[in-house]
């Protein structure tokens, strides 16, 4: 960050931390949100003197974010899922925050792309169903209806993770099933 503008410097330091962290929810891989985060303030920095004249450099990093991370998984067009996060960087509290919410994570990772974009631009950005269509390149109606389809693959894959705790909820289950 060597020659560039205080402002710039300061606003780098103070959100990189939420900023990989939001990365983190749209990809689901630490590494690959350190990536999103570092291009999409890479592209900050050479608008800066126009975002900053807007008034809001925080809008554009996340909105260049969730752009490129579907530009990203367009080029791609195959997921390749890994069943564990590989080589957990070492005292980075942000991750180690995310990571309380264990069981979460792993079934939003299971999502399709669009689906898990869908979900964090809605619950975790709190954008509307028009902003999330027009971020995403899709209508209104697909994006309800991504959010209906990956809710409920949440809903089963928490259901199907779901194991009685108590000896007598355990032998409910099974008389039950039997």
């Amino acid at each position: 960050m060597d020659g560039a503008e205080p402002a710039f410097e300061e606003f780098v330091r103070a959100r990189w931390t939420s900023l990989v962290r939001y990365g983190y929810v749209l990809t689901g891989s630490p590494h690959d949100a350190a990536d999103l985060a570092q291009e999409a303030l890479a592209r900050l920095g050479s608008a800066w003197p126009r975002v900053v004249r807007r008034d809001n450099p925080d809008a554009y990093v996340r909105t260049t974010m969730a752009r490129l991370h579907i530009s990203w998984w367009r080029r791609l067009r195959r997921e390749r899922l890994m069943p564990d996060v590989p080589d957990r960087p070492a005292g980075e509290p942000a991750i180690e925050q995310i990571d309380a919410a264990a069981e979460l994570w792993p079934a939003l990772a299971s999502l399709p792309r669009r689906q898990r974009a869908v979900l964090v631009l809605r619950y975790y950005e709190h954008r509307t169903d028009e902003e999330i269509g027009a971020l995403l390149g899709i209508s209104r109606g697909t994006v309800r209806s991504q959010a209906s389809r990956a809710l409920e693959k949440l809903r089963s894959h928490s259901a199907q993770h779901r194991e009685p705790t108590s000896g007598r909820q355990r032998w409910a289950a099974i008389s039950t099933n039997s």
